[in-house]
């Protein structure tokens, strides 16, 4: 069953950084670089920068000072909230978001949902609400990512737990990828690199054995901020 969901997931990953739903042109960031932008981030301990030894060492501080380096006028307000469920981020930080006019949202979620035994059409149908939500309330470029392979954390890593909390992974990350091309949302693959990687750099994840490192953080940064760039319109 686990082999199935991963070929199942390689399938649709191979889109996953496809633009546009339901046929539209992508949403792209301002062609006019001198543009005054705000950039919001919506999500769970990932998005607040657990981990991170400094207040700044998150990834969200990290796309930000890049973002700067294209549009010096960006703003950004970070709403993500340790132990945040997808749930979480309709009730508490949604709307705040709608309200702050964003042009840029990123978010990542669904760890919580996981070992908070939400069930995976729960998840999909918050996830849902959010990106409707943003795409259509908002002129904003939404980009996620898909949830890294917690079964390969040392949290998870080697216990009876690990097959089952693998394969939940897939079937939330396939959640994600069918409501983001349904809304038009940029994906960023987070779960092949750290399937990849993470086995072979545990500098990559912190102390807890759990969240990103300094070291993780750069390397999540890297990874969304090439979808970021990807929505960034040429001259």
């Amino acid at each position: 069953m686990v082999a199935r969901a991963l070929a199942a997931l390689a399938v649709v990953l191979v889109t996953a950084g496809c633009a546009g739903g339901r046929g539209e042109r992508a949403r792209m960031l301002p062609v006019d670089h001198r543009a005054s932008l705000l950039y919001v981030a919506l999500g769970d301990s990932t998005v607040e920068g657990v981990g991170a030894t400094t207040a700044d060492g998150g990834y969200v501080a990290r796309i930000h000072r890049r973002l700067r380096t294209v549009y010096p006028r960006a703003g950004v307000v970070n709403l993500g909230v340790g132990g945040a469920t997808s749930g979480d981020v309709v009730s508490d930080q949604l709307e705040r978001a709608v309200l702050l006019r964003p042009r840029l949202v990123t978010l990542s979620i669904g760890p919580n949902d996981i070992t908070g035994h939400v069930p995976v059409t729960e998840y999909e149908r918050h996830v849902d609400t959010i990106f409707r939500r943003l795409t259509r309330e908002t002129s904003a470029v939404v980009v996620a990512n898909l949830l890294p392979d917690l079964a390969v954390t040392p949290r998870f890593r080697g216990r009876d737990t690990t097959r089952d909390v693998g394969a939940l992974t897939v079937r939330f990350n396939e959640a994600l990828l069918r409501r983001a091309r349904a809304s038009g949302v940029e994906v960023v693959d987070l779960y092949r690199p750290s399937q990849a990687e993470i086995p072979d750099r545990p500098e990559l994840v912190a102390g807890d054995g759990y969240h990103p490192s300094d070291a993780g953080y750069e390397r999540w940064a890297e990874l969304v901020w090439a979808g970021v760039a990807r929505r960034i319109a040429a001259r």
